[in-house]
């Protein structure tokens, strides 16, 4: 009977292949996490901690080549090999997200377990098999598609322990039966989340982990999975839309002239006061966009008819931000929906000489100092800070 030294029972690439499928993973992580980067730090509501759960098919590529190999190298041919190349492997995790864009994540994986069965001439038997199982964290990309739908990239460091164990039967004896080896390599993954809700969402993920195992041999395991993701202070019903109706001020009644009877002349009126019209940005636009929605057109549509008729010199269009955020981004999303007001006014008839357009960061809330307290993005401070995010339209000269 031959001693058999244990063979490694994955592998890193089938010797075929060119292209291989991590290459595919880290182009579609690596833009994932591009975006992130290149994004400003913009805010959401789904920032803070969430934890979560997948489950699904895992899948090796074992080597049958090198199996061959190792039999023939105790003297021993083989008639056939059949795999157990695929498993049920599961994941749980926990995280924090920074920003609408990065999150930070880490948790234990346990990806199943493979082997295979090798015949031989004379007649015997190999088996083997390999578990794996470890922990990993990872920096994820995050690229909002709709308000619901977000595609995920992922990078990282995995550290998994695999466990193998061989047996012979006949003409093959094995020399090291239980071999175990811990090893820290890189993981990638990209995938989907889905919100039900702001608490509760769901993932669909690919993600291949780099593993070691237990006799020097290098490969991976990738993990196709499904899961629920649950982020801590969300609240539980489906997430609304921040429509709130639009906020329309009339313009004020036009003071009556003062006449002072004769012998003196009649003092001249005091010139009429500029007309301030203040949009809720929240009626006109989404939250942290700067396209018009529907209902903000119907009142942009019914202030530019009031002034049908109004003899006026010029409208400015001021664009404000609350103070959540960095004070270039403010100013830039402020100014964008400036212009855009100043655009849809224009185009409603309104003479574009006659209309001047510009953004503010939070430097004139309408809220009071101490009304909102703190200073991360939590839902509730956004929702108290909603009055500061506005845009005023004043006319001046009317007459």
């Amino acid at each position: 009977m031959k001693n058999i030294q244990t063979t490694n029972t994955m592998n890193n690439h089938r010797r075929t292949r060119k292209p291989s499928r991590a290459a595919g993973l880290m182009g579609m992580a690596a833009f994932a996490a591009l975006a992130a980067g290149a994004s400003p730090w913009a805010l959401a509501d789904d920032l803070g901690w969430y934890g979560g759960a997948n489950v699904g098919r895992s899948a090796a590529t074992i080597d049958d080549g090198r199996i061959t190999s190792g039999l023939a190298a105790g003297g021993l041919g083989t008639s056939s090999i059949s795999n157990r190349d695929r498993s049920t492997g599961f994941k749980l995790y926990g995280g924090y997200q920074f920003n609408r864009n990065f999150a930070l994540e880490g948790g234990y994986f346990d990806l199943g377990r493979f082997g295979y069965t090798a015949n031989t001439v004379p007649a015997g038997t190999l088996d083997g098999n390999i578990k794996l199982k470890g922990f990993n964290l990872d920096a994820v990309g995050i690229l909002p598609i709709t308000d619901r739908l977000s595609a995920l990239g992922r990078v990282g460091l995995n550290y998994a322990q695999a466990r193998d164990s061989f047996s012979g039967t006949g003409a093959v004896s094995v020399t090291n039966p239980s071999p175990s080896k811990s090893g820290t390599n890189y993981k990638l993954g990209v995938g989907l989340q889905y919100a039900f809700t702001e608490a509760l969402g769901m993932r669909a993920e690919v993600e291949r982990y780099r593993v070691n195992d237990a006799i020097g041999n290098k490969g991976h395991v990738d993990l196709f999975s499904l899961g629920l993701v649950y982020r801590f202070g969300g609240k539980s019903q489906a997430p609304v839309q921040r429509t709130a109706a639009p906020a329309y001020v009339a313009a004020a009644p036009m003071p009556a002239p003062v006449v002072v009877a004769p012998p003196p002349p009649a003092a001249p009126p005091p010139p009429p006061p500029p007309t301030r019209v203040t949009f809720s940005s929240d009626s006109l636009f989404d939250f942290d966009k700067a396209n018009l929605k529907p209902a903000g057109q119907q009142a942009l549509d019914k202030f530019a008819s009031d002034l049908k008729g109004v003899q006026y010199d010029t409208i400015m269009v001021t664009g404000h931000s609350d103070r959540i955020g960095s004070h270039d981004y403010n100013m830039k999303l402020s100014t964008r929906r400036a212009e855009a007001v100043k655009s849809y006014l224009v185009a409603a008839g309104i003479a574009a000489g006659t209309v001047a357009a510009k953004g503010v960061d939070g430097a004139n809330p309408v809220t009071q100092p101490g009304q909102c307290k703190g200073s991360k993005p939590t839902p509730a401070l956004i929702a108290c800070l909603q009055p500061d995010r506005r845009v005023e339209v004043e006319v001046a000269g009317t007459r």
